[in-house]
This record gives C-alpha cells, structure tokens and sequence, in this order.
C-alpha cells in the first residue's frame, strides 16, 4: 500500500478510548435483578447477602475493566492468529517471476572468448518505460541523463533516450513518475528532475539527509514499475551509467510480491522527502513479513528460491525489514564454501564523519569466514583515479593472512577500465562500480559501497537471494550461478590485475 503525502500516525487506542455502552450496564443489572429480590420501602433496604446497593457500580467497573483490559489482548491475539494463517499464502511469490541479471559495459571494454550476453541497463530501463501502464516510481542519487550535461561525448545519447521517454511517459501517456532523490547540490543540481517537473511530467521529492539523520545521502538506485516490476543495481540516473562506467543489477518482472515489498521502502523516502523527520513508529502499512527470518518463497523455472529485500540506514526501516548490514552479514556467514566480492569502494572505516573511524564489521566477517569455516575468499575491487591511497592498506590486512593456517585463502585483484584520451577526459567514468557478493548458495545485489557511512546513516537497498538446494548441479542455471559466472568472467579477465 502506497504511503500518501497525508498520512497520520496512528496511536494505539488506549484505556480512555474504549466505550461502554449502556446496553452493557443493562445487561449487568438484570442479572443481578434476577438472582436477587431487592426491595425499597422508604429509606430502608433488605439485606441480602448476594446483592447491595452498592454492587453495582462496582459491578459496572469491573465490566470496564474487562472491556479496556481484556478485549485490546483479544483483538491482538485475533490479530496474530490471522497473520499467521495469511503468513503462508503471502510468501509465495508465482511462477510468472521473470529475473535477469542487468549490465553496462563501458564502450572498449571487451571480454574476450566471453558467451555472457546479460541485457544492457540502457535496454532494461527503456523496456521497464514501455511496460508502465499507472505508475514509474524511481528512488535515485542524483540526475545527469541529458547530453548537456557534464561533458559533451556521443555516447551521453543513451541517457537523453531514457530522459525523454520518462518525458513522454508522464505528458503524453499519462503515467504517474514519482521521483524520491537526495536533495540537490552544487555538485548535482539535478536540472534533470528541475525539468520534468516544470513540465508536469512527474512528481519529486527530495531527501535532506542532513535534516533527517545529521549526515549521509539517499543513495539508492531502484526502479518501481506499477508495482509488478523493479530494477535494483548499482547504476545512477546518469548517462555515463549506461556507456562509460561497468554497473550491475538485477530486473525482476511480473513479480507483485517482490515489487509491493520494494514500494513499502520507496513509500518510507516519500514521506522522508516531505517531512523531514523519522516518526516514532512507521505506519503498520509499510511493516514487512519478508525478512531473513521469513524470506518469500520465489518460484522461477521451476526451482524455488528464498529472497528478500534489505534496507539502510536502520532508523528508515519500519517494523519487519532487515537492516542491510545484517542482511551481507548473513550472507557472509552462511557461505559453505566460498565467497565472491565485486565492489568499488573497500574500506573498514567512516570516512565521511568529522572524525575518521575505524569500523571493522565486514573485514572481522570475511576474516572469520576465511580463519574459521575455512571458506575461500576472492575480492574484485576498483582501481581508477578516485581510489583512496589508504584503500591498499586494508586490503594488504587482507591478503597477508593468506596461508597463515591451512586451509586459509584470502585473494584480492583490482579491476582497471581502459581509457582511450577522449575517454580520460569524463570526469567520474571508466569504473567498475559494481556492488555485489555471490557465494556457493546465495546471490547479493545492493546499490552500496563497502565502508561504514553506506549501512549507518546513507539509503541503499540490497537484494538477497538464497538457493535452498544444496550442491546443485553445476550445469543447472540460476541468477545465483549467473552471478557467479559474471564474478569469474571479470575475475579471470585481462582488465584484473593482481594485487601485492
């Protein structure tokens, strides 16, 4: 259910709120005027040892008790009991679930002898523009799609096709945008956004993280399609997303289940984007059942998997949701044996708070996984002008615990993007800005970097898909084993390079 711009929080109904209506007190009183003869004479009254006077209003109050105490504790029992008969049916997610996994491949990054053939970002995004028949909900960082915008290079096309069929979309087709984003900046002044709607083609709303949590952005990347499709990925509303930056997601199709649970987290930065601050309790509207506790039951070609969708930063998670940090935790710790990590940014620390601040959680997890479960690690991790010196020397804390003990393997290789001259000169391009793990049971596709400020105060999303089938078939495809086939693709590719 979507979260309107006008909602109240509702405050559970307390004692003052109950009634008690007269029909009550009546009831009471004929009994008792049954089981007793009661008679008046004046001023005098016989006693009987079952009924006085004044029984009565005591009689009333403790009907009033049993009204505001013990029929609340009914109602939540009734409540409980019926989520749990409808708890079955809600995590089935149906057969007509289509997922594929989603790339950019920069222009001149060739993989060769490669039979990998995922659909474009540009492709998937224009097809998700085409399937919308009510409704385009897209939670985004910033927006640069036009050509005018950054820097003048032909490939920028790509984003001005997608610009202009959201225009299209929302003026000529009638169809609902609405754009939650971080709010503007000198760096992102989101003109993009400016202009669509100036011409009434969609509603935004922007997120001061500044006002709502102190520090941090909305950086999640996700697209919401008439809540029955989503694309969740590592791709910006940016033009270089689709032709000079290597991006990764995943688009889901015909999947209400999954497509209404990714509304709920598209609804909490709504209302965020209107009133500036967390409530005290989310509206049981947004709650959700899926979780790492009680994923959906997702059935495609046949083989059913278990999935669900985390979120950051905790305070935007209303009751339910698994905060994302728990979320690559879990999918750490339940590796059998080995884990694969493609991700941009690298780095146990809070980089972006006054003061730097170590935060170990993911290097104690893949440590721990490594020293003792003895799983296999291997840690594909960005190198382009923007990387951080410091980067290296975490990773160096990585690889020299490489056979320490038997059994013990820790493997990092950096992935460069060639650049011709021309390409050199776009700024923030030519990066493998993937952000996903796969294991030997389980796929993780988020929109977060991996250091602190993304899982304490900053907006992503992850999806997180689980293959209950122990030691599948290896010639048995999944997106788990896609995923797993792109990793060593870009693994044993001539853009990685060995790390010392």
């Amino acid at each position: 259910m979507k979260l309107p711009s006008d909602t109240v929080i509702k405050v559970p109904k307390g004692i003052l709120e109950t009634p008690v209506t007269n029909d009550d007190t009546d009831l009471w009183a004929e009994e008792y005027a049954q089981t007793d003869i009661i008679e008046y004479s004046g001023a005098n009254w016989k006693k009987h040892k079952l009924c006085r006077p004044s029984c009565i209003p005591i009689s009333i109050l403790c009907v009033m008790i049993f009204l505001v105490v013990l029929l609340p504790v009914l109602d939540q029992a009734t409540e409980k009991a019926l989520q749990e008969l409808n708890r079955e049916s809600l995590n089935q997610c149906s057969n007509s679930c289509k997922l594929q996994l989603i790339e950019s491949i920069p222009e001149g990054l060739i993989f060769e002898n490669s039979t990998i053939q995922n659909p474009s970002t540009y492709e998937t995004w224009l097809q998700l523009i085409n399937l919308a028949h009510q409704d385009i909900e897209i939670a985004s960082y910033y927006w640069t799609l036009r050509q005018s915008e950054v820097y003048p290079d032909k490939s920028s096309i790509e984003g001005e096709n997608v610009f202009q069929a959201l225009l299209k979309a929302g003026t000529d087709k009638g169809i609902s945008i609405k754009i939650a984003q971080n709010i503007p900046t000198q760096s992102y002044p989101d003109i993009d956004t400016e202009y669509l709607v100036k011409r009434k083609a969609a509603e935004v709303r922007s997120l001061n993280f500044a006002k709502i949590m102190g520090s941090g952005v909305l950086h999640t990347k996700m697209w919401i399609i008439d809540r029955t499709h989503i694309y969740i990925g590592s791709a910006n509303m940016d033009w270089r997303s689709l032709t000079q930056v290597k991006e990764l997601g995943i688009a889901i199709y015909n999947c209400s289940c999954i497509a209404e649970d990714a509304g709920k987290i598209f609804d909490v930065y709504w209302y965020l984007g209107e009133t500036e601050k967390i409530p005290s309790m989310w509206p049981k509207s947004i709650d959700t059942v899926f979780n790492i506790n009680n994923p959906m039951n997702l059935s495609y070609l046949n083989n059913t998997f278990h999935t669900f969708l985390s979120s950051a930063p905790g305070p935007f998670n209303p009751e339910g949701r698994t905060n994302d940090i728990d979320g690559l935790l879990y999918v750490i710790n339940n590796a059998e044996k080995f884990i694969c990590i493609s991700v941009m940014d690298y780095l146990p620390l809070m980089i972006y708070t006054p003061k730097l601040k170590f935060w170990p959680i993911i290097d104690d997890a893949i440590k721990s996984a490594a020293i003792d479960r003895k799983i296999k690690i291997k840690m594909l991790i960005s190198y382009w002008n923007n990387s951080r010196p410091s980067e290296d020397n975490f990773l160096r804390s990585l690889t020299s615990i490489e056979g320490s003990y038997p059994g013990v393997s820790i493997e990092v290789r950096r992935f460069i993007v060639p650049a011709n001259k021309t390409q050199q000169k776009i700024p923030y391009a030519r990066v493998n800005h993937n952000k996903y793990m796969v294991t030997d049971n389980m796929a993780f596709i988020g929109t977060s970097n991996w250091s602190g400020d993304y899982f304490t105060d900053t907006a992503g999303v992850s999806f997180i898909l689980h293959d209950p089938v122990f030691d599948r078939n290896s010639s048995h495809i999944t997106i788990r084993s896609q995923l797993q086939d792109v990793f060593e693709r870009d693994w044993n590719s001539a853009y990685s390079h060995s790390f010392h």
